[in-house]
């Protein structure tokens, strides 16, 4: 057993400029670039939307077997890895010619842009920080909205001034120059993960660190994560066909892609209060709570056709999308500890994976079977409502698990 030492600011700095340069490989900007790789390759939205899906699918499955090794390697080795790899697919990307090379670059996007940047940061800042657990881990995640917020608009902007396949480029010299450097700076100091007990002591109290083979053996585990996906599958599905979306509703691209940025404020802002809460109060309290804002956006996005119902979904999409990025993240290590969080949270992250990679799909085949988009967002609504009356009732079980994790400990530490 052992204490900590507070734990740098630097290192969430480190994983703030992580969850940001996972930009590249998320679907809001990949999405920008659909009207031009369609027309070149000569896809379809089913086609395109397929490919997207087995992309991210093999990504998920990668992310499973490959998330454990942030247990045993330090973020300062992996992160830089992990950007050197995304700015390669970056370069290929701009050189894509025929359809099945697609297939691999998505792949490789996917699994280093959206798969391994977060689940690094995210599970580093979990083990770096103890008592500001939910506080660092709502600063970390901000690097999702700051880039939702910026990037939408560069890439639309190079593309008008340098073309699509030169702004894939610029992407990458811009993880290289910038990103690589930039973590490797701020994790010069970054503790090693076996400073991580198995024990955490905290207010008179220790936190058992759950196995990964402990944790796959508990049904609640895979409950939670089946009701947490619903984010995941719904605003993927959303932004990676909202060109369908603008054109059937007879809005501009520029109007829907303009209201980005306060999609990003209102998930920064949600995801700095939810930490505070979380730190407060415990992360599972809010499980059930989260998914309603989300629900009633795309309610609205399903009912109106005033070009006003574009900002509404965005605020209320992102208290979603704030809390959740902050409220999963807390989760798990506030249940089964942090010694083995890289494993467990890979299983968790693969399944939000999973989601984001049948939403295109699955909407995608639909729209080509001519299912209008409307009624596709009230099944979306539907798994929603669902989902939240599902994790309501895990709760009195999700408690239970957290109360055998901990033990009171004696003033000399000994347990009792």
């Amino acid at each position: 057993m052992s204490g900590r030492q507070p734990a740098s600011n630097a290192l969430v700095a480190a994983a703030f400029a992580l969850t940001m340069s996972s930009a590249f490989g998320q679907t809001y900007f990949i999405a920008i670039f659909a009207p031009w790789l369609k027309a070149e390759l000569g896809l379809t939205d089913g086609g395109f939307g397929m490919l997207y899906a087995v992309a991210t699918t093999a990504s998920a499955a990668a992310l499973v077997w490959g998330g454990k090794v942030a247990d045993i390697w330090p973020v300062r080795r992996l992160g830089p890895l992990a950007i050197l790899a995304l700015a390669a697919v970056c370069m290929a990307m701009s050189v894509v010619s025929v359809a099945w090379m697609l297939l691999p670059i998505l792949f490789g996007l996917r699994l280093f842009g959206q798969g391994a940047m977060g689940h690094l940061a995210i599970t580093g800042t979990g083990r770096w920080y103890l008592r500001r657990r939910g506080r660092m881990l709502s600063i970390a995640v901000l690097g999702f909205p700051a880039s939702e917020a910026v990037m939408p608009f560069i890439a639309v902007s190079l593309i008008a001034s340098i073309g699509w396949r030169e702004t894939w480029l610029a992407a990458a010299s811009v993880l290289v120059a910038v990103s690589i450097p930039v973590v490797m700076l701020l994790l010069r100091k970054e503790p090693p993960p076996s400073a991580v007990e198995p024990f955490e002591i905290t207010s008179g109290i220790e936190q058992r660190s759950w196995t990964r083979a402990e944790v796959v053996r508990r049904p609640e585990f895979f409950a939670v994560v089946a009701g947490i996906v619903v984010p995941s599958f719904a605003m993927t599905g959303i932004f990676f066909h909202q060109v369908h979306l603008v054109e059937v509703k007879g809005w501009t691209m520029p109007w829907f892609a303009g209201w980005f940025p306060l999609y990003a404020i209102t998930s920064v802002a949600t995801a700095l209060m939810t930490g505070w809460l979380v730190d407060r109060y415990a992360a599972r309290r809010f499980l059930p709570l989260f998914l309603m804002p989300m629900a009633m956006g795309i309610a609205v996005l399903a009912t109106l056709r005033s070009p006003w119902a574009v900002p509404m979904f965005m605020l209320l999409g992102a208290l979603t999308n704030g809390a959740a990025s902050t409220l999963i993240a807390a989760v798990w290590a506030e249940l089964f500890g942090t010694r083995h969080l890289g494993s467990i949270r890979a299983i968790a992250f693969a399944g939000q994976v999973l989601a984001s990679a049948l939403a295109p799909g699955l909407i995608g085949l639909l729209l080509d079977l001519a299912v209008p988009i409307e009624t596709q967002y009230w099944g979306m609504v539907v798994y929603a409502v669902v989902s939240m009356i599902w994790l309501r009732t895990l709760l009195p079980r999700l408690d239970r698990i957290a109360s055998e994790g901990l033990a009171p400990i004696t003033p000399d530490g000994a347990l009792l």
